[in-house]
């Protein structure tokens, strides 16, 4: 039986052995590539309705356009010194798919993720970050379970990951079962297939069925990754199995979440009108997985771990696009202070100090979490502490947060009129006399939205 391997003493910025990965020249895709490779056969559906192209969709190409944003920026050349990695095997290739070895790798992986979600006005694209996380989690288990069962995982991953980083493909993960009776484990439930399972094994693969549940932008990538979602048992180890396939894999099916598309108009919804994260329902109705995409296959001892050492990974990507979001709560309560006429007020001045040290307090945590990594199979993991810490310390004082900017905004921010009335002439005249602070009505009203956007709405 395999056990965790122990973090390293070695200082996690000193270089470790590298891991060859061959040398084939990878391809920086463009925005437009990157979009007409999402007009495919891959099944989606929205509202119950087959989609035939998400690119050009009423509501869902709303985000396929904000998903674009890692292929755009990487074309920018203010940003693509921190987007592209230019040298050394395999480049150029996007920085997401860096391998970090040591702390400053971690660091150049929270400037990058911070980074585009500021350029993003606090919206992450999210298909690399995630798909990456599993990934560097995938090569850690792989190599352990390797050792311990004398499987061929990590070869299998070695070479998965070369694919999407030479030909620059984006990724979802799909790790939350459907759960079905929570008391239950996997193999008791009477409805086996609320956790994704092994129903067929073949010389050249296997053959799966399941559903998960909450995957993030999986209608706007190229490959589906799966990972388990809890430990398991002996008696789950047809549920124990890790693997990729493209979206537009024969028995995928991709029910996309419509929550948070109800906002058309950029007045009253500055950022949902324009950005969307699309959690979808995904289903694996009998779908074949060829043997050489499989990274785990009934070696139940390493669900668990595997789910942990991807958490480990993807949480400091969490944290690491918060910032944007609190710089955004920061700076729109200073504004709305301002255009109120009460930035001097000290209750008002002592709720923007509060919003600042949360806002770096989270910053900070996440930055510790990279200086202080761990080393496992040459890997650099941020560490769990600091990483966990910023991840609670965000979620226990967000509403905190969200109270103090509806104060300093007031009380427009949920009854104000609406574009509507902003356009028609009658009552636009009656909004301009008597909806002035110390800035006029239309600046007072575009604040308020927004703050209605971020604090108030179905975003």
């Amino acid at each position: 039986m395999w056990r965790e391997t122990k973090p390293g003493n070695a200082s996690c910025r000193s270089r470790t052995m590298r891991v060859p990965f061959g040398r084939r020249r990878s391809m920086l895709r463009t925005p437009e590539a990157y979009r007409q490779g999402l007009q495919d056969q891959r099944e989606v559906y929205y509202r119950g309705r087959r989609v035939a192209d998400v690119t050009t969709h009423p509501a869902l190409g709303r985000g396929a356009t904000h998903t674009a944003l890692d292929y755009r920026l990487a074309e920018e050349a203010a940003y693509r010194p921190l987007l592209v990695v230019e040298e050394g095997e395999g480049a150029p290739f996007s920085r997401y798919f860096h391998i970090p070895r040591t702390s400053e790798d971690l660091c150049a992986r929270n400037a990058l993720i911070e980074t585009v979600t500021r350029v993003g006005n606090s919206f992450v694209p999210l298909v690399k970050e995630i798909g990456t996380d599993a990934l560097f989690a995938l090569m850690i288990v792989a190599a352990q379970v390797d050792r311990a069962a004398g499987t061929p995982y990590l070869r299998r991953v070695q070479e998965f990951y070369r694919r999407c980083r030479d030909q620059d493909l984006a990724m979802a993960v799909a790790q939350t079962d459907v759960k079905g009776h929570r008391g239950l484990r996997p193999h008791e439930q009477s409805q086996p297939d609320t956790y994704v399972h092994v129903v067929e094994r073949r010389p050249d693969g296997i053959v799966v069925r399941g559903a998960k549940a909450h995957t993030t932008n999986a209608v706007y990538a190229d490959e589906i990754i799966v990972l388990p979602t809890r430990a398991l048992t002996r008696e789950d180890a047809d549920w124990a199995v890790a693997f990729a396939v493209p979206a537009a894999t024969r028995g995928v099916r991709l029910l996309a979440s419509p929550r948070g598309f109800s906002a058309t108009s950029l007045f009253d919804n500055p950022l949902s009108a324009r950005y969307k994260t699309v959690e979808s329902l995904t289903v694996f109705e009998d779908v074949f997985v060829p043997m050489d995409r499989v990274f785990l296959l009934g070696e139940w001892p390493a669900a668990g771990l595997l789910a942990k050492t991807f958490v480990e990974f993807h949480r400091f990507t969490a944290v690491s696009y918060k910032p944007p979001l609190l710089e955004l709560l920061v700076g729109i309560s200073a504004l709305l202070a301002d255009y109120n006429g009460i930035a001097g007020a000290g209750h008002v001045r002592d709720k923007l100090v509060s919003l600042v040290m949360y806002l770096e307090t989270v910053r900070g945590l996440t930055r510790a979490a990279a200086a202080e990594c761990q080393m496992k199979e040459g890997l650099a993991v941020p560490n769990v502490v600091y990483t966990n810490a910023a991840k609670h310390y965000f979620a226990i004082h967000y509403h905190d947060a969200v109270r103090a900017v509806q104060d300093i905004a007031g009380g427009l921010v949920v009854t104000a009129p609406v574009e509507e009335d902003w356009n028609a002439p009658e009552t636009r005249a009656v909004m301009e006399r008597y909806l002035i602070g110390a800035a006029g009505a239309e600046e007072r009203l575009r604040a308020m939205n927004l703050v209605r956007d971020v604090t108030a709405s179905d975003l």
